[in-house]
C-alpha cells in the first residue's frame, strides 16, 4: 500500500476514534443526570407552553439521555432567566433556558436597566417556530369603547387601554410601536406578573385588549379566535403580508406610511424570526453545546414531538442554532440612528404599576 495511502487511512482510523471519544464523553457526562430547562415566565403562556412541549421530549436526543426538569423563573418579561442564564447558571451544559425573542433587542438598545448579557455569547440552541404561519395581532374586546381601525387611530378620543408584563417584550413594545409610529391612540398597563395575568386582566374587562400571536390563542384562547365572539383583531404584526385567518385585518407594515416607519417596524419584527428561542450559558463546551444543538433539531422533527405539538394546537416550525445566530447578528448589527430613533420611539411608556 502507498504511504500516502497509509497515512490517510491512519488519519481517518484516528479521527473516527476521536469523534466516537467525544460522543463517548458526552453521553458520560448526561447519563443519569437531569437537565434544567428554566422558563422566563410564569406557568400558563405562550413560551412555558413551548418549553414544556420541549422538555417532554428533548432527553431522549441528548446522549445519555437524561432528564428535563421544567422551573419557571418570571420576572421582567425574562430578563431575570436571561441575566441568570448568561452569569449565574452553571456552564455545564446542564441547564438551559427559553427566554423572550426580544431579548437580543433590549439588549442592543441599552434602554432598560438591569440587562447583564451579551446575546452575541449566548449558546443558542434554536426556536420553535419562526411565525412563518403565525402572527402578532392587537386584540380587543368587542365591548371596548374603540370599535374600529379608525377609532383607534383617532387623536383625541377615548384611547384603548391595553395590558402587558414587562417592559422589553412584545406585549409592551408592540403597542408603542403602534401608538407612536402608526398613530394609534391607546394607553398601556405595564408590569403584570406573567401572561396568564394578562390574558386574565383582559378577560375580566379590567383592560380593553393585549397584542397576543396566534398560536398562544389557539392554545390558551381559542374563543378568542370565534367569528362571533367577544374579540376583534385591528393590526397584524410580525407579518410581511396577512395572515390568512385576518384577511380583513391590515399588517403594520400596511398601515406605516414613511420609509422611516417602515424600517422601525422591520426592526421590531427582526425577532420574530427566532420567535421561541432557546438559550444555553456562553460557557458550556463545544461538545456539549454541539450536541444540545443537534438534539433541539432532532426534537422538532419527531413524530411523538410533532403529534404532541398538533394536540397542543401549537405551531412548530424549527429554525436551527445558526440561522439563530445570525438573526441575532443583524439585531445586533442595526444602524446607530436606527437603534436611536427606535429608542425614541419607546420612550414614555407608562402605569407600570398593574399586575398587582
Amino acid at each position: 500500500m502507498p504511504l500516502r495511502s497509509i497515512i490517510t487511512l491512519v488519519a481517518l482510523v484516528l479521527f473516527s476514534a476521536s469523534s466516537g471519544a467525544r460522543a463517548d464523553a458526552v453521553a458520560d457526562f448526561y447519563h443519569g443526570r437531569s437537565v434544567n430547562l428554566v422558563v422566563g415566565y410564569g406557568p400558563g403562556g405562550g413560551y412555558d407552553l413551548y418549553a414544556r412541549l420541549v422538555g417532554r421530549h428533548l432527553g431522549r436526543f441528548i446522549p445519555g439521555n437524561p432528564s428535563v426538569v421544567v422551573q419557571n423563573m418570571p420576572g421582567a418579561g425574562s430578563l431575570r432567566a436571561a441575566n441568570f442564564l448568561y452569569g449565574a447558571a452553571p456552564g455545564d451544559g446542564a441547564t438551559i433556558g427559553a427566554i423572550a425573542r426580544d431579548m437580543p433587542l433590549l439588549a442592543v438598545l441599552g434602554n432598560v436597566s438591569g440587562v447583564r448579557f451579551d446575546p452575541r455569547k449566548f449558546v443558542w440552541l434554536g426556536s420553535s417556530s419562526r411565525f412563518a404561519n403565525d402572527a402578532y395581532v392587537l386584540m380587543v374586546r368587542t365591548d371596548a369603547p374603540v370599535k374600529s381601525l379608525e377609532q383607534a387611530r383617532r387623536p383625541g378620543g377615548e384611547p384603548l387601554v391595553l395590558g402587558s408584563t414587562a417592559e422589553g417584550t412584545s406585549g409592551t413594545d408592540v403597542p408603542m410601536l403602534l401608538r407612536n409610529v402608526l398613530g394609534f391612540n391607546l394607553r398601556l398597563v405595564a408590569g403584570y406578573p406573567d401572561n396568564g395575568a394578562v390574558f386574565l386582566a383582559v378577560d375580566r374587562g379590567e383592560v380593553n385588549g393585549r397584542t397576543v400571536d396566534v398560536s398562544t390563542m389557539r392554545s390558551l384562547r381559542p374563543g378568542w379566535l370565534e367569528p362571533n365572539g367577544n374579540m376583534r383583531a385591528l393590526v397584524q404584526f410580525a407579518r410581511p403580508a396577512r395572515h390568512p385567518d385576518f384577511p380583513d385585518v391590515p399588517t403594520a407594515r400596511e398601515l406605516a406610511n414613511t420609509p422611516r416607519s417602515q424600517a422601525l417596524i422591520e426592526l421590531a419584527e427582526l425577532p420574530y424570526a427566532m420567535a421561541r428561542p432557546f438559550v444555553a450559558p456562553p460557557a458550556v463546551p463545544p461538545d456539549r453545546a454541539a450536541a444540545l444543538k443537534a438534539a433541539f433539531l432532532a426534537t422538532h422533527r419527531d413524530p411523538q414531538f410533532l403529534a404532541d405539538a398538533a394536540q397542543l394546537r401549537i405551531e412548530v416550525d424549527a429554525v436551527g442554532a445558526a440561522e439563530v445566530q445570525q438573526t441575532v447578528a443583524r439585531i445586533a448589527n442595526a444602524t446607530p440612528d436606527l437603534l436611536d430613533e427606535f429608542r425614541s420611539m419607546l420612550a414614555g411608556r407608562e402605569d407600570r404599576g398593574a399586575g398587582r
